[in-house]
């Protein structure tokens, strides 16, 4: 049964009333000054001449000291990415820096700053500039960089980022304006890009601003809406003649070894002919050596066999032929080179019977050919 229970008036059921003694809730103000006085040693209290109020006050004030010191304490605990560098200001001035890691500041003292120094920043800028030949174009730049020196970068000047886009915009207009418009929107853009880059260096070198240039680029050029057609059209103009030249380099390349080749083979072929000539003629001098004794032994022999060997040679290259009749005056002449020309229009059933003609004709005068003529003209030169 209940210690509250209708009938039983609440006797011998009452918990805070154990042992016969009415002992009530736990009093709060009891709880507080009880722990004072456990407290209240270390930290150099004795008994409160203020009463038992005072010393619960003081005990609670003492439980929030060392509550806050334990949030402080874990408070000033921080972690620095691997890509990070941390700049401490303590009361706000720099300090030190901090690599990568868990590290643990005094909070309300220190504050660190965590710095990127391994991302790729890209700044952009454009707008409309003047070049050297008094025309206006419009260019847009982008610059890539990094933070080299966390220090600096925060320290050195206001707004690093900001000053170097100021640095840029200042090169890039410096550039433009010493460069002709050709040369901006054709083929000098690569000239423009360094130029602006070694430009942007020299300027920000000065300032000191922690940054490093990691790479610059000419992202287009273009003139006003109002021309550009007709900047097209001479931009397409300048392109057609750099392919017509580089297609005439291309032939000449083509050509030129052909020729090359040429006058090495004809060069070739006046060695070989020479040395031919050369040879040749070394060859009928060997010859005439040999010939020569013979010559001085037999003169007459040696003369009429070199006689008749050169009309052989002769008349072998000649279509017509000369017969002596023996005992006779005459001399007859077959005209085969007509006779031949004659023949080609024939067909080759009737070449053999016109063939057997002349010879049809010399037996029945009971003559002779001769193979060689020189030997029948002999007798009528008075040799022999």
């Amino acid at each position: 049964m209940a210690w509250n229970e209708p009938g039983n008036n609440g006797k011998n059921n009452d918990p805070w009333k154990q042992g016969g003694r009415d002992q009530g809730p736990p009093d709060l103000d009891e709880v507080f000054r009880n722990f004072g006085k456990k407290f209240g040693g270390i930290f150099g209290g004795g008994k409160s001449s203020g009463g038992d109020s005072n010393g619960g006050v003081t005990a609670a004030f003492m439980l929030v000291l060392i509550v806050a010191a334990l949030v402080w304490a874990f408070s000033g605990f921080y972690t620095i990415q691997t890509a990070e560098r941390g700049v401490i200001l303590r009361f706000g001035q720099y300090h030190s820096e901090v690599t990568a890691g868990i590290h643990w500041k005094p909070t309300f003292v220190d504050t660190v700053i965590p710095i990127d120094v391994d991302e790729v920043r890209t700044l952009r800028t454009d707008g409309f500039m003047l070049t050297q030949d008094q025309n206006l174009v419009r260019v847009t730049f982008e610059v890539q960089y990094k933070v080299l020196d966390p220090m600096l970068y925060l320290f050195s000047v206001v707004d690093a980022d900001n000053s170097l886009k100021e640095a840029t915009d200042s090169a890039l207009r410096f550039v433009i304006g010493h460069s002709i418009m050709d040369d901006v929107l054709t083929r000098g853009r690569e000239v423009v890009r360094q130029s602006t880059r070694a430009e942007l260096e020299a300027i920000i070198e000065p300032y000191k601003l922690g940054l490093s240039v990691v790479d610059v680029y000419f992202r287009d050029a273009r003139p006003p809406e109002e021309v550009r057609a007709a900047f097209d059209d001479a931009i397409s103009a300048q392109e057609d003649q750099e392919r017509f030249v580089k297609e005439a380099d291309a032939y000449a390349r083509e050509i030129e070894p052909r020729a090359r080749g040429q006058v090495n083979r004809v060069m070739q072929e006046a060695e070989a002919y020479k040395q031919q000539i050369v040879l040749k003629a070394q060859g009928e001098v060997a010859r005439f050596e040999k010939l020569l004794p013979e010559y001085i032994a037999a003169p007459k022999v040696t003369r009429d066999r070199m006689y008749i060997e050169t009309m052989e040679q002769v008349y072998s290259n000649t279509s017509k032929v000369l017969v002596d009749v023996k005992n006779g005056n005459n001399i007859m002449y077959l005209p085969l080179d007509k006779m031949m020309n004659g023949q080609g229009g024939m067909t080759e059933r009737s070449q053999p019977a016109t063939l057997s003609s002349p010879r049809t004709q010399l037996d029945s005068n009971n003559t002779e050919p001769r193979q060689n003529t020189a030997r029948g003209s002999e007798p009528r030169s008075g040799r022999g």
